[in-house]
């Protein structure tokens, strides 16, 4: 038996999020270079990209088994990414959740987010720690 959705949402709208974000994160003076060091600016690879993280967002939130990868390896092995920028990361999205979705599904999304996100964020601390450095927990 499938398990119910998280919350109201449509796959549409998940995708919309997703292109959206990331439109924003092309032009944004700090997370675009943290992205563009693993993704070049060419049109198919951030397509790939993109419906990767909508695949992602679907199983997380829909429970549809689409996607399979290991988003903790691939945050932590990437050496330009810092803890700070998870703070970042998730002041963009929500603000595209805020523009996109009804309030109750964007703060919905948004708690799931900010959950993963503490969790990636933690995976690079560590990883950064095991490389030689003191841990930021801030």
């Amino acid at each position: 038996m499938a398990l119910p959705p998280r919350f109201p949402i449509t796959p549409a709208q998940i995708d919309e999020v997703v292109t959206r974000f990331y439109a924003r994160v092309r032009q944004h003076e700090v997370l675009s270079p943290v992205f563009f060091a693993s993704i070049p600016d060419e049109a198919p690879r951030w397509e790939r990209h993109e419906a990767k993280i909508a695949r992602f967002w679907r199983n997380a939130i829909l429970h549809e088994r689409s996607y399979s990868g290991n988003p903790q390896h691939m945050h932590s092995m990437r050496p330009m990414i810092k803890p700070e920028h998870f703070a970042i990361w998730l002041g963009v999205f929500d603000e595209v959740l805020d523009e996109v979705l009804p309030a109750e599904t964007a703060a919905s999304w948004s708690a799931l987010a900010h959950r993963i996100g503490a969790g990636l964020r933690m995976g690079v601390v560590a990883n950064q720690a095991r490389a030689g450095g003191v841990p930021r927990l801030r």
